[in-house]
């Protein structure tokens, strides 16, 4: 079931409805039977594997819980089986045929026989994220962070909760599972607070991301056809695609939740705004940076190294992070991109700063800011052009070719009026809706470094506040993608 679906308005009202009658101790089996009730709606065998999954890290839990911290080793065995089920589920329905096509490559390369088949697996939605969330919640119990969860319809929902289930944030049980147990009583101006988040979270999803995947597929899926300024629009454009079609799920599934009274962690926080690209992953997807720096970076060593041990620690996690996008040699670019960012930050800090002061730039703070976020966002990018790329001779190709005829006049009008990106009449209307719906999101970026521009709206007037919504609703109605789009990270 897709947030932006007909069902999900019908199925979202009855659950809160049902929710919110039933008595609190009942209140958890309405969430569970909603939220497998939600995962099944896709394929309803793949629930097999969640409720597995669910089983493992429950009974492993409980049987870390039995022993003391002095008998902390006794724990590793049930660690372990929890691991090894969660990673052991996830690469073979993720990341076998990559593995399998790439040894069947090197084979052929060498001239030698390889007989492994290929499985053809759907991938389960969301298994990345539910079983990242299930590997911390047993490292975290293996540790003594946080005690086992004893109820296992609670646990259960705390793996399946239905807002976050397929895409995240990829919650910790220490925020959670808690509030799982607490009592929610309805309230007016929460489920008003949770609506306006969802309300914001559908604006980018279907103003701003549908809308720019129309120009962005055009251009991606056969790249061969365009060069020049309509390269450099198309990943400009997906840049914004993969923001808002993310963070609005992420919205989304903050503002279901809080309906209902539940605090999910947030996940964005106007990334593009960045100054440094290790800024930038401490805005971007801050469930996945987090759980990456809580249990592989730290872990590894952290920055409490030496120097060559810490860059190999930042780059290691960055490639994790790539292959955890997906099996394909593009995403491991996209990660190490970014690792090679980080290191390349760290080792030239002082020359950049000299440079900074020599020419001047320190002595005008806003224009040196303003030209740090042109850059970062620059890198970011060029390291898109990798992440969307459907092969890697697609992303050289982009790459090549983006400054190919960029000086033809000509090409730019061409561009600009969509004649090279979309072969459809209403091109221009995508365009421009795409444009002037982007320009009303960053203005809400700038306002919320001053305050919540939602406590702007309800200091205003009754007419004021309507006025401003019912505007809102028609040009999504209007103007809106209504093609039920999957969320890109549905397939991750």
């Amino acid at each position: 079931m897709l947030f932006n679906s007909t069902e999900f308005f019908i199925f979202f009202p009855v659950v809160v409805t049902l929710y919110f009658l039933t008595s609190y101790n009942r209140r958890w089996i309405v969430l569970l039977l909603a939220s497998y009730y939600f995962y099944m709606s896709w394929k309803p065998a793949y629930s097999i594997i969640l409720m597995a999954s669910t089983l493992i890290d429950y009974f492993c839990s409980r049987a870390m819980s039995r022993y003391s911290d002095v008998e902390k080793p006794k724990r590793k065995p049930y660690l372990y089986l929890s691991l090894l089920s969660n990673l052991g589920t996830l690469l073979l329905f993720k990341y076998y045929n990559f593995f399998n096509e790439s040894a069947r490559d090197m084979a052929q390369l060498l001239d030698m026989q390889y007989a492994m088949p290929a499985f053809e697996l759907l991938l389960p939605m969301g298994i990345s994220f539910y079983t990242f969330q299930t590997m911390s919640y047993s490292i975290d119990v293996y540790h003594g962070r946080i005690k086992a969860e004893k109820h296992l319809g609670i646990f259960a929902l705390f793996v399946t909760f239905f807002p976050q289930l397929v895409a995240g944030p990829i919650e910790r049980a220490g925020n959670l599972l808690g509030q799982l147990h607490q009592h929610h009583e309805f309230d007016y101006s929460r489920v008003v607070s949770g609506l306006r988040r969802m309300a914001w979270g559908f604006f980018k999803k279907l103003m701003i991301a549908d809308n720019m995947a129309l120009m962005v597929n055009q251009v991606y899926n056969n790249p061969s056809e365009f060069e020049g300024i309509s390269l450099i629009l198309a990943t400009i454009f997906f840049a914004f695609q993969i923001y808002c079609d993310f963070s609005g799920y992420s919205d989304i599934a903050i503002g279901a939740a809080e309906v209902m009274g539940f605090r999910l962690m947030e996940n964005f926080r106007r990334p593009y705004f960045s100054k440094t690209i290790s800024e930038f992953w401490g805005r971007w997807h801050i469930s996945l940076s987090t759980w990456f720096r809580d249990y592989l970076y730290i872990p590894l060593g952290g920055n409490r190294v030496v120097k060559w041990r810490w860059y190999y620690n930042l780059v290691v996690v960055f490639i994790v992070s790539g292959f955890w996008h997906g099996a394909n040699w593009t995403f491991l670019v996209w990660g190490a991109l970014h690792g090679l960012y980080q290191v390349f930050a760290i080792v030239t800090k002082d020359q950049r700063n000299a440079a900074a002061r020599a020419v001047g730039l320190t002595n005008h703070p806003t224009l040196y800011k303003w030209i740090q976020v042109a850059t970062v966002f620059a890198l970011v990018c060029f390291s898109w052009i990798f992440f969307r790329a459907n092969t890697i001779g697609d992303a050289f190709f982009v790459i090549e070719h983006s400054f190919t005829g960029i000086g033809n006049i000509q090409q730019l009008f061409a561009a600009v009026n969509l004649e090279h990106i979309l072969f459809m009449d209403q091109g221009f209307k995508v365009f421009a809706v795409s444009v002037l719906s982007v320009m009303v999101m960053e203005t809400v970026h700038l306002l919320e470094r001053h305050g919540s521009p939602s406590r702007l709206i309800l200091q205003r007037p009754v007419w004021v506040r309507w006025g401003v919504y019912y505007l809102a609703i028609i040009a999504v109605l209007l103007f809106g993608q209504f093609g039920h789009q999957e969320f890109i990270y549905f397939q991750f």
